[in-house]
């Protein structure tokens, strides 16, 4: 009897224990495993004002940058500059050899002499052609008076008017050689510009002033016309080619205050403005170009940086918000996550102005006073069971 009754409290024991164990094991599992309901927090939809911010990463470039090179084919024979040197306006860069530029331009002078010459000479005929055909005419003149009178003959006559006639000839001719010596003077005076010109532009001169940014030929190379030696660009022409994601840059506009933060110093914000907005976009990356430029631009500053660049749009107010945590996607459909009669609820909903304090104007689908989700600690599902908490993540919302 002592046996049984102490093989019955064995057994209720055990059973005991292993419905405690199983009621334990279906609590933990309800309450921290997959069973569990979903932790997240929540906030209501408001009414507030949202200040709209493009960001967007751009490359501090030059508006005007230089190419510096010979206008004919030659060899380098100096460069009196280098990388970083900053150069004034009309400063001599390098020099070609000049080949037989030298020699062109002394015989293109003497050339040119020799018509200035020839050009006197002409002039000088066309005088004592001019001066024959007055003293021609005058004779021609008188001899037709006599004539008339009978004091000279006919044939006195004839020789005169035929002397007058001669002398007109003289005097076309003569003009005609100092035409043709006057245009053979301009080519030669045309053909020695071109060949002093020549050789000035062995000479390669800084158009501006500027900053020399590379260096392409040394002393003893071969360049073709057009190939440039030298690079240089103007420091006070350079600001920022910015990209911008094109589904997030409705409002872009020229003249929207800038703040520029440069990668070389996180420390300092500049200030600049939208001075241009690119016409074609950038179909493969999908963004949008423009040209933002300092107010300032800060000593040091180099081609070819990079920099953060926030566009500060008007802001927006008296308009619904949630916090940016609070959009998801379902596909390309934006939505949130809405608490509706105790059950969770995917509502599509339309955006508008993104503001830098992390929140985003709702423009439809939402009602204020809604309830949505912020952060949850894994994916949600239509109606699935959820518990509400201050935070998730180890208190880290």
């Amino acid at each position: 009897m002592m046996r049984l009754t102490r093989s019955v409290v064995r057994k209720t024991l055990f059973g005991a224990f292993s419905l405690a164990l199983l009621l334990a094991l279906g609590y933990v599992g309800t309450q921290s495993g997959p069973l569990a309901p979903i932790r997240l927090t929540v906030t209501d939809v408001g009414t507030g004002v949202v200040e709209p911010v493009l960001y967007g990463i751009g490359t501090v470039e030059a508006r005007r940058a230089y190419f510096i090179g010979p206008t004919s084919a030659g060899r380098v024979r100096r460069v009196l500059v280098d990388v970083g040197d900053a150069v004034r306006q009309g400063d001599l860069l390098a020099e070609m050899e000049p080949v037989d530029l030298d020699e062109r331009v002394t015989a293109s002078t003497s050339a040119l002499a020799r018509g200035q010459s020839a050009v006197s000479a002409a002039e000088a005929q066309l005088r004592d052609a001019q001066s024959r055909q007055v003293l021609a005419t005058t004779e021609a003149r008188r001899a037709v008076d006599l004539g008339r009178t009978g004091v000279v003959s006919q044939s006195t006559v004839d020789a005169a008017l035929q002397a007058q006639a001669a002398s007109d000839a003289q005097v076309a001719a003569a003009d005609a050689t100092l035409a043709a010596a006057r245009r053979d003077l301009a080519r030669l005076d045309a053909d020695r510009r071109g060949t002093v010109q020549q050789r000035a532009n062995v000479r390669l001169l800084a158009p501006v002033d500027g900053v020399v940014t590379s260096r392409d030929a040394e002393p003893g190379s071969t360049v073709v016309a057009g190939q440039s030696v030298l690079k240089l660009l103007d420091p006070a022409s350079l600001w920022i080619n910015l990209r911008l994601d094109q589904s997030r840059s409705a409002g872009l506009d020229m003249g929207l205050p800038a703040q520029i933060v440069r990668r070389a110093n996180p420390q300092q914000t500049l200030t600049g403005k939208v001075v241009r907005v690119e016409p074609i976009s950038d179909s493969v990356t999908e963004e949008r170009l423009c040209k933002v430029s300092f107010d300032a631009p800060p000593p040091g500053l180099s081609s070819a940086e990079m920099v953060e660049v926030s566009l500060t749009l008007p802001a927006v107010s008296g308009v619904l918000t949630i916090p940016n945590a609070s959009v998801r996607y379902r596909g390309a459909q934006a939505g949130a996550w809405r608490l509706v009669s105790g059950r969770l609820q995917f509502t599509p909903i339309a955006l508008g102005a993104e503001g830098a304090d992390g929140r985003v104007q709702v423009r439809d689908g939402l009602q204020g006073g809604d309830t949505v989700v912020v952060y949850s600690e894994r994916d949600l599902a239509d109606g699935a069971r959820y518990r509400v908490v201050p935070s998730v993540n180890g208190g880290q919302p």
